[in-house]
């Protein structure tokens, strides 16, 4: 089968666009508005963007009645928002923070976990994560939608700082991936947590691109 999707109507009951880039990670964006409201959401398209110097974006799409979301707003008017890694203990809690809520309501409060100061950023981070990243804004580009909802606002900034709970650092140097137990975004309802890993290395890769590929630092 095949679509158009901006000129045909889907020919299956759910749409599988979504369902085809997957597993997305997920940013769980903790910010506070500049009269110190915390907010907390989670937002599945979020990636990396480049190592040096790191770099990260976001994509937010607005309401259904225009508005923009409190996460982008927070970042454009403090410079700063904080990345907290998704895990399947939280699954509960970043659920929860992704109700549309008020601006004027704490979503850490109402998820029940626990605020932790950052560094650099105004805004706190979630304490119970183990992985954060303090971001600093740099821009936002809007991208015009077919509908008030379909507009997005796509937010890089850079990562000023790593936090990382040496509990789940492995003797090795690296992230127990395994232990963590990350959470993605699927399509629909669905989500995937990553309790299993396996190696992979590139045949004939240089000493130097085999160092890259692995984060060698």
């Amino acid at each position: 089968m095949h679509y158009a999707p901006n000129s045909e109507a889907c020919p299956l009951p759910f749409s599988p666009f979504k369902s085809c880039t997957v597993p997305r990670p997920i940013g769980w964006l903790s910010s506070i508005s500049p009269d110190g409201v915390a907010n907390l959401a989670p937002y599945s398209q979020w990636q990396n963007l480049t190592f040096d110097p790191p770099m990260v974006m976001f994509a937010a799409n607005q309401y259904p009645d225009g508005r923009r979301k409190d996460t982008v707003l927070n970042a454009e008017q403090t410079g700063w928002f904080v990345w907290n890694m998704a895990t399947w203990a939280l699954r509960e809690a970043v659920n929860i923070s992704a109700m549309a809520l008020p601006p004027t309501e704490d979503e850490f409060e109402r998820a029940g976990v626990t605020k932790r100061g950052a560094i650099d950023a105004p805004g706190p981070m979630v304490a119970e994560s183990p992985c954060q990243f303090e971001c600093r804004y740099l821009s936002t580009h809007r991208l015009p939608g077919n509908s008030p909802v379909g507009w997005v606002d796509v937010v890089y900034a850079t990562v000023e700082r790593i936090h990382i709970d040496d509990a789940y650092v492995t003797p090795e140097g690296k992230l127990d991936i395994p232990r963590i137990k990350p959470i993605a975004r699927m399509g629909y309802y669905d989500y995937a947590v990553v309790d299993e890993v396996f190696e992979m290395r590139i045949p004939g890769a240089s000493a130097a691109a085999a160092d890259g590929l692995e984060g060698k630092a």
